[in-house]
């Protein structure tokens, strides 16, 4: 397999991926995590990204020119992703954002973009302050943190009754976006928040907060965080007693990573989705996306985390095509021109000035002897 990573310089961290050698290449930027306890998330999105790139690329590209990916690490830190932003913008001259990791790296690096007047595609994350009210430059793909915890709200409460309910959350502007989610889900059915405890980012400081849990004994525990201080929380918690409480992750978690971080802990545990299965090859998608996945990684394992990456290339990729020119302007407008555009999992997207967010769609897994079981209710 010919590698198509043209450049990685690890020690200024930085990583460029070249997919293609034309002369005319389109420039696309992103600055996400490849170092530190949130490493997965940045790597697993990236790949889908690329690999639908390398795709389009073999192809011909966009109006024949190649796209070239450029990624640079910020270790899930704000800071970082400040001084990345404005690399990619006036140092690589890239022609768009898309492909970023989190919250509060997001929320960074948006301003950025904005003064200088770049589009900002498809952000891992659902925080509610990119997209209400619409921000001009930035389009959402996944649904929101609001969707999820609703449908979160939805099953514990209305499905299995459950009224004794907390939230964990890391302390930041991630965390702050699922718990006012979460609230207002809570709000929505009477119900009071049992109790709150959180944890600092890219840490795994959670020890207090499961004790903080362990006297409240709730029936659940709504999390909000990466995949690190989840795990060790949920299997601190069990050791602690609670063996009967449920715990209901949103997506952002990052599902494979978690899963193997819980081991035998992990049964039973619940994570909440924006992307279809992996696994179900029956969705035209999916099958598209293991397909290409396996030509360009060798060591591909279908994940929600790379399937929302590739999803997210994939509708870029149409929205770039449709493009009268190549310009910024001219991308904007046919992205707000975008009309029920199905990616192939079953879900339409449409676009306008007025509203910039894609799926709407959330799914519920559980995970069972360290895989992953879709939970139908």
């Amino acid at each position: 397999m010919k590698k198509f990573w043209c450049l990685a310089v690890a020690l200024l961290g930085l990583l460029l991926w070249g997919t293609g050698q034309a002369v005319a290449e389109i420039l696309i930027g992103a600055s996400n995590a490849h170092s530190g306890p949130a490493k997965f998330l940045g790597q697993e999105y990236s790949k889908g990204f690329l690999a639908y790139f390398r795709y389009i690329n073999q192809k011909g590209g966009i109006h024949g020119q190649k796209i070239k990916f450029i990624v640079r690490d910020d270790g899930y830190e704000p800071d970082r992703a400040i001084t990345n932003t404005k690399i990619l913008i006036n140092d690589n001259k890239v022609l768009i954002l898309a492909g970023y990791v989190g919250t509060p790296t997001s929320k960074a690096a948006v301003p950025v973009a904005e003064e200088h007047k770049v589009p900002f595609f498809f952000p891992f994350t659902g925080a509610e302050f990119l997209r209400n009210p619409v921000r001009p430059l930035v389009f959402n793909l996944r649904a929101s943190y609001y969707m999820e915890t609703e449908e979160m709200v939805h099953y514990l409460a209305d499905k299995l009754g459950l009224k004794r309910i907390a939230i964990f959350y890391q302390d930041d502007s991630f965390g702050w976006a699922g718990l006012a989610g979460f609230k207002k889900a809570m709000e929505k059915r009477g119900l009071p928040i049992l109790g709150e405890a959180t944890y600092p980012r890219n840490t795994v400081a959670v020890k207090r907060a499961a004790y903080e849990m362990k006297k409240l004994k709730p029936q659940a525990i709504v999390m909000i965080g990466a995949y690190k201080p989840c795990a060790v929380f949920i299997k601190t918690a069990k050791e602690m007693g609670l063996t009967r409480t449920k715990f209901i992750n949103i997506s952002f978690v990052g599902s494979k990573a978690l899963a193997r971080e819980l081991g035998p802990a992990g049964d039973g545990v619940l994570i909440t989705q924006v992307v279809p299965f992996p696994w179900d090859t029956s969705i035209p998608a999916v099958a598209e996306y293991q397909r290409i996945m396996r030509q360009f990684y060798s060591d591909f394992e279908p994940g929600f985390v790379s399937l929302e990456g590739f999803l997210a290339a994939k509708t870029l990729v149409e929205i770039l095509n449709r493009a009268s020119s190549l310009t910024r302007e001219s991308i904007l407008q046919a992205a707000e021109n975008l009309r029920d555009y199905d990616p192939g999992v079953g879900e339409k997207i449409s676009f306008s000035p007025n509203d910039h967010q894609g799926f709407e769609k959330v799914y519920l897994v559980e995970i069972k002897n360290g895989k992953f079981k879709p939970v139908n209710y």
